[in-house]
């Protein structure tokens, strides 16, 4: 038995019996049919757009159902956000249905299928995966472009509760695998060899995780347990789709459930372990933990997230650190933030993949912060045409409510920012609360300049401007 699990984990099986194996599958798997009364679907909760594209198909011949999470959100009785149709039409055939449709992706190609702002994707019935399809050395496969059948195609699929087919114009379920019984049962099943298809492609382990939390199942025994094993193959995987999978992670409306199952599973190594130093520290976990919290609600009640933002709260104690020990050896405050931000991004770009605009966002986010400490003069008035103050404003909330700084001057800018202008003059003609030595410690000063050396510079500030 020892044997055989290693055997497994290390890839020894042939490519063969991982082919045989599907096909005898997906042979005895033939489709339970079940009728609306028996899946009890809501036709309202389905996307007028979805039923256009499953309909344009099927009156042109193919065969088209909407397929994936879809299916599985339909069934738990939410409306899915997304919709994904899967027909035995090639790609050329579905774009030459629709004017605005684009056929995208390398590793298998999909369509997507525009309506205003609204995007359906369509795939093509996959086939039984080939052994000659391109693999890296550990055995994650780099392309197929494999068309086939549905019954191959429900093999293809990661998870049981995924691999439903709904035809909208019947109302009928296919179910190919026991997805019903697993949506029932709250149980996460990987379909096949749960080794051989975390080797194919380490992803299915995130989303794992994301599924379990997200929906609140439990991991079937054999599916979860090569999991810690295997963690170490999704150092592999481009860190690209690592981001993506990731971000929706973060963004599933169940972000702090899904870190922690990460953490549970060993699959935050290398990915973002200085979780497990912020999660330690009381501030950090605090902040971290509101920062999310924020997200799942905005996700929950249908609001757009900021990834930037997200992120930037994610890594802010980690810029905090860095920031005071850049103050301790003598950098002023502006400077020395900027300096820890760098040392951040600049790790934290390699390890995440962390696109340029986003990390633009985090920075203009953490760059903002002094200066809502400075509440004389013009400065507040300049803050206020920023076109980053919301997120900036929102990040010093969070930095409030989790205790880090005096509620007091997250009061004040709220205060600010709604009143009218002589609600400002008020607020500006008030002296802000002195801090005492117990509240902060005091400031490192740099040691002054010789007055003979560059007498004709100005003194330098630290402004933000």
């Amino acid at each position: 038995m020892i044997k055989k699990f290693i055997r497994k984990i290390l890839g020894v099986k042939s490519p063969d019996d991982t082919i045989d194996q599907g096909k005898a599958s997906a042979k005895k798997n033939k489709p339970k049919a079940l009728t609306a009364k028996e899946h009890g679907i809501d036709p309202d909760l389905v996307s007028n757009n979805a039923i256009r594209v499953t309909q344009t198909l099927q009156d042109n011949g193919f065969k088209a159902f909407i397929v994936g999470g879809a299916v599985r959100d339909l069934l738990l009785g939410v409306k899915p956000k997304d919709f994904d149709v899967a027909t035995n039409a090639t790609p050329e055939q579905v774009k030459r249905l629709f004017r605005r449709s684009f056929i995208i992706g390398r590793r298998f190609q999909i369509v997507h299928v525009m309506f205003g702002q609204d995007l359906i994707e369509v795939t093509t019935f996959r086939g039984a995966a080939k052994h000659e399809a391109p693999k890296d050395e550990h055995g994650r496969v780099l392309r197929d472009n494999t068309f086939g059948e549905q019954h191959e195609d429900a093999v293809r699929r990661d998870f049981t509760i995924n691999a439903m087919y709904y035809d909208p114009a019947s109302q009928t379920v296919l179910d190919y695998h026991g997805g019903i019984a697993d949506i029932r049962k709250k149980t996460l099943r990987i379909i096949g060899v749960p080794e051989l298809r975390y080797r194919e492609d380490p992803i299915r382990m995130l989303r794992a995780v994301r599924f379990a939390a997200k929906l609140q199942f439990t991991i079937d025994a054999e599916t979860r347990a090569p999991i810690k094993v295997m963690a170490a193959l999704i150092n592999n995987v481009p860190s690209a789709r690592v981001f993506d999978e990731m971000l929706k992670l973060l963004m599933s409306g169940h972000a702090m459930a899904c870190l922690q199952q990460l953490r549970k599973e060993g699959l935050h190594h290398g990915l973002m372990p200085l979780l497990d130093v912020v999660l330690e520290q009381p501030l950090g976990e605090r902040f971290v933990t509101l920062a999310l919290a924020n997200t799942d609600e905005r996700v929950q009640q249908g609001k757009t997230v900021s990834p930037g933002f997200l992120f930037a709260s994610l890594l802010w104690h980690q810029v905090v650190e860095k920031w005071e020990a850049y103050k301790v050896s003598g950098e002023l405050p502006i400077p020395a933030l900027h300096l820890a931000a760098d040392d951040v991004l600049n790790t934290q770009t390699d390890a995440l993949a962390l696109q340029r605009k986003i990390g633009t966002d985090m920075r203009d986010i953490w760059a903002m912060q002094p200066r809502f400490e400075k509440r004389i003069g013009k400065a507040p008035y300049k803050l206020l045409e920023n076109n980053r103050l919301r997120a900036g404003y929102d990040f010093l909330l969070l930095r409030c409510a989790s205790g880090e700084i005096d509620a007091e001057l997250g009061e004040w800018w709220t205060d600010f920012i709604n009143g009218d202008e002589e609600d400002r003059v008020r607020l500006l003609s008030v002296k802000p609360k002195a801090k005492t030595a117990e509240s902060a410690p005091a400031k490192k000063r740099r040691p002054r300049r010789s007055p003979n050396r560059n007498s004709s510079a100005k003194p330098k500030t630290d402004s933000a401007e």
